[in-house]
Parts: structure tokens; sequence; C-alpha cells
């Protein structure tokens, strides 16, 4: 979860995730290289006056700093797309979940378990306990098992919401009349907070997200516990 004074990502929590901090920090190194380049160029201009015999015309230079972004571009773009065939890519998922959003909460539904069906709301503030989180801890929590592909089925029932999770690097829209997916799997157990990405009205901020990751054992007594 993040905290008020994290000014990186969050941990990551997924193989997801991982891979979009690798490119992350991949992206930021040629910035950096970038901006040091250009700033050392600018401040040499400004030094010598704005005059520069190697660069007021030259063959060489413009062939060079045309094909230097050619290179660069390449090595961004090749990593990119690597990444978003592997986010799009479903492999045999394990358990299927629907999500709903609706103003202003979620909907979930275990459709490969039988009468699995739950509403979460955000907990008010005057029914909170001690070790709860303001404005992020739900009633019903969703439960997966860590380890295993999860494919998540989302929609919306009235106006456009985001499903997000920051720590797994997941985040989908839920558009009403429209199913969309995404799979994941957990590397650890832990709870993972998130909220609706997208401005859906009024109480926007009030539909957080929670993910219960538990043990493939644990989690088998919640469903039995579900179903009964």
């Amino acid at each position: 979860m993040s905290t008020w004074k994290n000014m990186m990502l969050q941990d990551s929590a997924s193989p997801l995730m991982e891979q979009l901090s690798y490119f992350h920090d991949h992206a930021l190194m040629i910035l950096v290289i970038i901006t040091v380049l250009v700033g050392q160029l600018l401040m040499t201009l400004f030094f010598n006056k704005f005059i520069h015999r190697y660069l007021l015309e030259g063959q060489m230079i413009e062939i060079i700093w045309t094909i230097l972004p050619t290179i660069t571009l390449i090595f961004i773009a090749i990593p990119s797309l690597r990444l978003i065939y592997i986010l799009d890519e479903i492999n045999n998922p394990l358990i299927t979940i629907k999500t709903i959003g609706h103003q202003w909460y979620w909907s979930y539904e275990y459709s490969d378990f039988k009468n699995i069906e739950f509403d979460s709301y955000m907990i008010p503030e005057n029914e909170m306990n001690k070790f709860n989180f303001r404005l992020l801890d739900v009633d019903n929590r969703i439960v997966i098992p860590f380890e295993s592909s999860i494919r998540m089925v989302v929609t919306a029932a009235d106006v456009i919401h985001s499903w997000t999770i920051p720590s797994l690097g997941v985040k989908i829209d839920a558009t009403p009349g429209r199913l969309n997916q995404i799979t994941f799997s957990l590397n650890r157990s832990g709870l993972f907070f998130g909220q609706c990405s997208e401005i859906c009205g009024a109480n926007h901020s009030f539909m957080p997200i929670v993910l219960e990751s538990i043990s493939p054992n644990y989690f088998s007594k919640w469903v039995f516990k579900m179903i009964e």
C-alpha cells in the first residue's frame, strides 16, 4: 500500500508489476541520459554566446541527431511492445471472477463456484475498527489464492469505472454493456488496496478495492464457507 512519503512505485506483488517496474527504470535511465546531454549542449551554447561553428551548419551533425533519436526510440519501443503482449496474454486461468462497477461500489461474482456473489462497500468512518484503513477498507474483500492465474472479467452497470490495483500492475476500464478481461497472479500473500481510477461521479473517491491473497488451502476453506 502507498504511504504519504512514497515517491516511487509501490512494491510489486505480481510478475506483471515487476516487468512494469523494470520498464519504468529502463525508460527513466534513457530520459536521464537525454536530459544530461541536451543540458550540456544548451549550457555550451549559452556560454559561447549562442555561436558554435560545428552546430550552425553541417551535414554530419544533421545525420547524427537524426539517427540517435531513432535508435533511442527503438530501445524504448521494443520492450514496450513486448510488455503490451505480456499484459494481454491469457494462460489457462484457474479462477474467473466477474467484477461489476456501480455508483459507488463494486460487485463480485465467482462464476466458477455456486452462489458466491457479494457487494463490496467502503466502511464508513463511524463503523471502522482501529485496524481499518480510512477510506480504503471495505466490508467484503475479494479473496484469491496466490501463485494462481486469475482472470478478471470487468463491466459496469451505469457509467464507466476503472478497476485498479497499483501493486499488481492492473488497471482495466469497466464499461457498461462491454466485458473487458485481464489476467494476473500474485506471488505473495497479503492485503492489496486499489480504487476506481475513472471519474465516475460525486462519490468516485469512495469506492475502494481490497484484495486478499491467501494460500490455496485457506482459499478452499473460504469457498466452502461462502457456499454454505
